[in-house]
């Protein structure tokens, strides 16, 4: 394997991860608020609507992050290997 296809694999397997530990992030984050806010709804259709608004949220925003690594999959070697190629030249290599 080149340096170049180390390199790039590298710096995707790093954004793969970065991604994902958002998307986690994110599920904890709306679970702890509707937990934490759980007691402030006046009824229990306001929670029904907070809980259902909280799922969209977290559907949509998992389903986006999938769309943005799939893409990234796919032209990985163009992307990552134009960041690299401008990175070694902001070094001067």
């Amino acid at each position: 394997m080149s340096d170049l296809s180390q390199r790039i694999e590298a710096m995707h397997k790093r954004d793969v991860m970065v991604a994902w530990t958002f998307v986690i992030g994110l599920w904890f984050a709306i679970i702890f608020v509707a937990l934490a806010t759980w007691n402030l709804a006046p009824s229990g259709a306001a929670r029904t609507i907070l809980l259902c608004a909280g799922a969209v949220v977290l559907l949509f925003n998992t389903a986006a992050i999938l769309a943005m690594l799939r893409h990234y999959r796919e032209d990985r070697d163009f992307m990552y290997g134009l960041d690299i190629k401008f990175l070694d030249e902001a070094r001067g290599k």
